[in-house]
């Protein structure tokens, strides 16, 4: 039988190819292929990764050029002839993951990748969380369809992972409230992108879960998704939309970065950034979702007392779990960001993403500043605070600990211990740069 959405995909792929002329622009501006060794001339490289779109094999250059890609955007930006390479390489990852394992075992891994996230995300987000919070976030209860006539302004996509740190994705509906805005949650394991099958290579099912959660997310006055997860957003708007798009004659909806939503709105927001926070603070960058980094020092920069310092650090990658593939030069970055922080004195780190803050707030416990999420920062102006007990459990780092601390939410919401023990473990492994190694305060 036909898949249409694979059919489309390959279209898709085959009309870039089409329209790539190898000149090798994508590859010079790519900031990851000197850490990742790739040395090869630029056409060469480029010219591989079109032989393995074709044929499932290619240089090895190109196989380590596309294995290594952080989702960084540089290589979009240079393309003159309406190429995205970007997505490119995503769809040769996949066509070395189908030159690899058959079908089954592409399946199979897909589904066990979700059933990992799925749990990871079911446990942390209980363990922190009662049940009117879990229902507020779209999670314990389906959402009943909107009346008619009674549609949100807005449905606001969380993702899945942003449920670890539920106290983020929790401001941003305070925030969004305070501007009188009107939306629907939907996010979870349960409104899937479909990412974690395609790394498998099993288009098919990717393409089945992401058409299912974006006819769900077609329900709003304003035909707009505010997505928080830019790994979601990328997905949709890079893979799942544009496919759909040629299969359908039309798009659902458009998609738009949380931030550059809050930022298209800072008029707005202003007059709620009440209170004075004199603070000098940094913010953690990744520009992979172009305009993303410049609009949320736009908005730490309109809070009443904060000093924004430039730590002169590179700014690479969508997310830092994004840098699976170079561990080393992942811990190279945030050690060198972590002391750069400290010597220029800061009161706190900013990471605008929870894939971030995941990795580097246990540091806190080691360094003189904090490490916060940039609507902490937004909500303690406004008046709106949550705890980050994410942070707090992750510093423990201690799994008996940690179990001991949420044992009550853990019997109240009936998880089972070994799958929590294992959800905690996930968590405290996720920990790329070691931390000093000294006891917490």
């Amino acid at each position: 039988m036909s898949n249409f959405f694979e059919d489309a995909l390959n279209g898709r792929v085959e009309e870039m190819i089409d329209a790539c002329t190898r000149c090798g622009k994508c590859v010079e501006v790519c900031p990851v292929k000197t850490p990742a060794g790739v040395t090869a001339p630029a056409q060469e490289v480029i010219a591989g990764v079109i032989d393995i779109l074709r044929t499932g094999d290619g240089p090895a250059a190109s196989r380590r050029w596309a294995s290594t890609c952080m989702l960084t955007g540089d290589c979009i930006k240079a393309c003159d002839y309406g190429v995205n390479p970007r997505f490119l390489l995503y769809m040769t990852r996949i066509a070395m993951a189908h030159a690899k394992d058959e079908a089954a075992a592409q399946r199979r891994g897909g589904v066990e990748g979700f059933r990992k996230v799925a749990r990871e995300v079911t446990h942390i987000s209980r363990l922190q969380l009662d049940d009117a919070l879990l229902r507020r976030l779209g999670q314990k209860s389906a959402m009943p369809p909107a009346e008619p006539g009674s549609l949100p302004d807005f449905v606001f996509y969380t993702g899945c992972n942003v449920l670890k740190t539920p106290h983020i994705a929790l401001l941003a509906l305070d925030i969004m409230d305070r501007l009188g805005i009107t939306y629907q949650v939907m996010g979870g394991p349960g409104h899937c992108c479909g990412i974690v099958q395609m790394r498998t290579g099993d288009v098919e099912t990717s393409g089945r879960f992401g058409q299912s959660t974006m006819d769900k997310l077609a329900r709003s006055k304003s035909g707009l998704v505010i997505s928080w997860c830019p790994s979601c957003h990328v997905q949709f708007t890079e893979t799942t939309l544009p496919t759909v798009e040629k299969t359908r004659g039309t798009r659902p909806f458009e998609m738009t970065p949380f931030m550059l939503f809050l930022h298209a709105n800072l008029d707005r927001l202003r007059p709620f950034l009440r209170t004075r926070l004199p603070m000098r603070v940094a913010l953690h960058r990744h520009p992979g979702i172009a305009g993303v980094v410049e609009a949320a020092q736009d908005i730490l920069e309109a809070v009443p007392g904060i000093a924004l310092v430039d730590l002169a650090q590179p700014a690479v990658g969508l997310m830092s779990n994004y840098f699976r593939a170079l561990p080393a030069y992942r811990r190279e970055l945030q050690q060198n960001e972590l002391n750069a922080a400290e010597t220029a004195g800061l009161d706190s780190l900013v990471a605008v993403y929870h894939g971030d803050h995941r990795e580097l707030c246990a540091h806190e416990r080691d360094y003189p500043f904090r490490i916060v999420n940039i609507l902490e920062i937004v909500g303690a102006s406004m008046g709106l605070h949550h705890e980050d007990a994410f942070k707090r459990l992750k510093k423990l780092q201690d799994i008996d600990e940690i179990a001991d601390e949420c044992r009550d939410l853990a019997e109240h919401h009936r998880l089972d211990s070994a799958s929590t023990r294992l959800a905690i473990q996930a968590m405290l492994e996720e920990q790329p740069l070691p931390l000093r190694g000294r006891p917490p305060a």
